[in-house]
């Protein structure tokens, strides 16, 4: 790789995939909508920054020029979790958007692209180890989860017109790490966690993972990975009292240890939810995000084989992905006043 082009590049995997390509003196030009958050996140890195958005790729695609790889990590993911119903965003953002995208890449002479899939495109038994082969089905998905699917089509459908073009798909669980100025879910949970703000040791399961370890794995796939194939970058599986129990050794802030019952939190989303469509404003807890948290409750145990063989992948540790990541929020100046800030490690 000598250029890339990144998408997404302010996010949480966006902004380390830059720093990574940037490690290994490649040259970048990141997609962005917001220049301020740019100015934030790459400082003096010498990164190309190139304002524009999904929904329009016509008017950046001429940027593409030049470049001999697209790494695709935009998403339509954090509102779709917040109240309300967001289908329409999530299909142009997660699949036309793609399409389109691929499309540009493929006419500026682009010849490879990694694809950021999601762990939401594959579904198992409660407590079975799932690898990249189990595919779930589009009906009775969540939107997110469907738009995933979709555009994993897309690229599919895509590979089939275009075979000469390589698309890999790399498929992260719930990433943490430094770089999150969105926040993303993650970051908010750590900023709620530190002030104090969780209910309480809520239901469900988790597969935790590093956005740097997830970029060294889009940078391999780009390397080494196989045309159309999918590649786990899933993580550690955990339950929400092993994640607590972690995040307090490494912040030093006590766990809440109340059980909050399925019940009890789907009548509190119930009540987000009016206040949602009262206010227009997010909110904490969704009954989507209830729902996904039931659906998927033992369904988080990833097989990571393919993608240590084929890719040379690891993991670094959970309690060293969260002390980074609560120390990169330290450190911001927007910190005081989240708790984060002030908080003993």
């Amino acid at each position: 790789m000598e250029c890339v082009f990144v998408t997404g590049a302010t996010g949480l995997l966006g902004s380390n995939t830059v720093r990574a390509l940037l490690h290994r003196g490649i040259r970048v030009k990141a997609l962005v909508r917001s220049q301020e958050k740019a100015r934030r996140q790459f400082a003096d890195l010498p990164v190309e920054w190139v304002q524009g958005d999904l929904a329009r790729t016509e008017a950046f695609s001429h940027h593409l020029q030049g470049c001999d790889t697209l790494i695709h990590t935009a998403a339509y993911f954090r509102d779709s979790y917040k109240g309300g119903r967001h289908w329409q965003a999530l299909y142009d953002t997660n699949v036309t958007a793609t399409e389109r995208l691929l499309s540009a890449a493929y006419a500026a002479g682009i010849g490879r692209a990694v694809h950021v899939s999601s762990i939401a495109v594959l579904h198992g038994r409660p407590g079975q180890v799932i690898d990249e082969t189990m595919s779930r089905p589009e009906q009775g998905a969540d939107d997110y989860y469907r738009s995933k699917i979709l555009a994993e089509q897309v690229v599919q459908r895509f590979l089939r017109h275009h075979p000469d073009m390589k698309v890999a798909m790399v498929l992260p669980g719930w990433m943490f790490g430094p770089g999150d100025i969105g926040p993303t879910s993650s970051g908010q949970f750590l900023m709620d966690y530190v002030a104090g703000k969780l209910p309480g040791v809520l239901p469900g399961t988790f597969s935790v993972v590093d956005a740097r370890d997830v970029a060294l794995h889009l940078l391999a796939a780009a390397e080494r990975g196989r045309s159309g194939e999918r590649y786990l970058a899933a993580g550690v599986h955990m339950d929400m009292a092993s994640l607590l129990k972690v995040l307090a050794e490494v912040s030093g802030v006590p766990a809440p240890q109340r059980q909050v019952p399925l019940a009890l939190l789907r009548v509190i989303a119930a009540g987000y939810e009016l206040y949602h469509r009262l206010s227009g404003k997010p909110v904490l807890i969704s009954p989507a995000t209830v729902r996904l948290m039931a659906q998927e409750r033992g369904r988080t145990h990833f097989s990571h084989v393919k993608s240590r063989h084929e890719l040379g992948c690891s993991f670094r540790p959970v309690a060293q992905t969260l002390a980074d990541t609560l120390g990169w929020y330290r450190a911001q100046p927007h910190a005081e006043g989240t708790g984060a800030a002030t908080q003993p490690r």
